[in-house]
């Protein structure tokens, strides 16, 4: 038999699944990962807790699978984008903790950036809007900040990445500094037309290029694991990020195919080929993970606030003691009862963008339960995705294409078949649930396997792809525009226009 070990670098937790060659879970651990706060909107990592963690997760996964690393055919790596690591290329030591993609202490620069006029030159090469969410103004920040670190840059000594290149230069002691196309689109950077490190942009940012790791295809040779870490060397096969990793994992290979994975949020990909497409609906254009040099598209939009929703239920309304039980109390009722719920707890993103935006619930009655509530918040999970599809879908006829005709699904809400017929009954297209629902991971195995011979082709992952369940909408059309213009009603409420 052979096994792929997929290292699945979170957010909040450190995860490693071996699969074998039919991508079925063989064998995972997980370990949690520390949040620091060091003052409101900052949100960082310690490097060493994420390698730390990371490596321990795969030498329990080895362990519980019951095989040496030395059965392991190539390792993959999808992470957390957009967090950024600066580290001294001698001693490997971080200068500063990570900064967390959801930090947003670089707003100031992003703003300043805005005002001189670089949005439109900065869209059309990276295919990104001008924001702290990516990595270009967190590196320029730390570089600012950390003492004697932009005179150590100058002179070569430092090194930056994503988390994937932190851990890949961890893996091979210092041997490799890499990244991948997909992780280096998400940093406002890199031209994704040519796949290089832009010139114009480093200067822009005030970024020395000796900084920067070598950017290799998705599914390349990465370098090897030192032997004294598992007990063996092993290839580094595939690194994406975690959004273009999953919408590999559910073999979207092809132009107008799209996953949704419910997770904290909710992130939406759609593959666009091999043309770049700039959205004139809020998305954002960023690079698929890619098994060759081409370059490959996707468009890509974003919910703040998905599963995050139902812990609000939990922990701020207590109305539930568990997530789990939010789907039974939601079906004690045959409908939201009129009521309206848009979790607009951080604003809203895609395709919206209103940072102002706060949460409401709107539609209340005598008759309102909290059952009721339970269900428009399960509900606005399904709308916000749908309000996402449609600008998708928008952007794809005007350049063109044809809307999406099926939605795949992962993450953890996926799980919530209420949630899901819903979700189906909104777009009017089949929302499908695939057998392995851990897509990120798979995506990472998928990628290392195609280039370490374990796969001939994406043709042939393609036919290793099983549903678990196809959502029908059973909702007529007229009925589903009707819900939909309720919920963009209620998005207006949520601003004081």
């Amino acid at each position: 038999m052979t096994y792929l070990l997929a290292l699945d670098q979170g957010t909040s937790s450190s995860r490693s699944i071996v699969f074998d060659e039919r991508g079925h879970i063989v064998a995972q651990a997980q370990r949690e990962l520390p949040q620091i706060y060091p003052q409101p909107g900052w949100v960082e990592h310690d490097p060493l807790e994420i390698w730390c963690t990371q490596l321990a997760t795969a030498r329990d996964a080895l362990a519980q699978a019951g095989i040496a690393a030395s059965a392991v055919r190539a390792v993959g790596i999808t992470n957390q984008r957009e967090t950024t690591v600066l580290w001294n290329r001698k001693t490997g030591q971080p200068v500063h903790h990570a900064i967390v993609w959801q930090d947003r202490r670089a707003e100031p620069a992003c703003a300043q950036l805005r005002e001189q006029g670089h949005a439109g030159t900065i869209q059309a090469k990276t295919g990104l809007l001008i924001d702290a969410y990516f990595s270009g103004t967190k590196l320029q920040w730390l570089l600012d900040h950390v003492p004697g670190a932009r005179d150590a840059a100058e002179r070569g000594e430092l090194a930056f990445g994503t988390v994937d290149s932190w851990l890949i230069w961890q893996l091979t002691h210092g041997q490799r500094h890499v990244t991948d196309v997909s992780n280096a689109s998400r940093t406002m950077l890199f031209n994704v037309h040519t796949n290089q490190w832009d010139e114009d942009l480093l200067a822009l940012l005030r970024i020395p290029k000796a900084l920067m790791p070598e950017v290799l295809p998705s599914s390349a040779h990465f370098g090897d694991t030192a032997a004294d870490l598992l007990g063996h060397t092993v290839r580094i096969g595939g690194v994406a990020g975690d959004q273009q990793s999953a919408l590999f994992g559910q073999a979207c290979f092809t132009a107008g195919m799209a996953k949704n994975t419910y997770g904290t949020g909710c992130f939406m990909l759609m593959h666009t080929g091999g043309t770049f497409q700039t959205s004139q609906n809020g998305l954002l254009t960023t690079s698929a993970a890619q098994a060759s040099a081409q370059p490959e598209f996707a468009m890509e939009g974003s919910v703040f606030v998905g599963g995050a929703v139902v812990q609000w239920l939990r922990d701020g309304l207590r109305a539930i003691t568990n997530s789990s039980e939010v789907e039974s109390l939601a079906q004690s009722v045959p409908d939201s009862g009129g009521v309206m719920m848009v979790p607009a707890f951080t604003g809203l993103g895609a395709p919206y963008w209103k940072p102002d935006s706060r949460g409401t619930i709107t539609g209340l009655t005598r008759g309102t339960t909290i059952a009721h509530i339970a269900r428009a918040a399960l509900e606005s999970i399904a709308y916000q995705s749908a309000a996402l599809l449609q600008a998708m879908g928008r952007d794809a006829v005007a350049a063109g294409g044809a809307p999406v005709s099926e939605l795949r699904v992962d993450g953890g809400a996926c799980v919530n078949d209420l949630l899901m017929q819903f979700q189906a009954d909104l777009l009017g297209i089949p929302v499908v649930r695939p057998a392995v629902i851990e897509t990120t991971a798979l995506g990472a195995a998928y990628l290392a396997g195609l280039s370490s011979g374990v796969y001939a082709s994406t043709g042939e992952l393609a036919q290793l792809w099983r549903a678990d369940r196809r959502f029908v909408p059973t909702l007529g059309n007229a009925r589903a525009q009707e819900l939909m213009a309720q919920w963009e009603h209620a998005v207006r409420q949520t601003t004081a226009e």
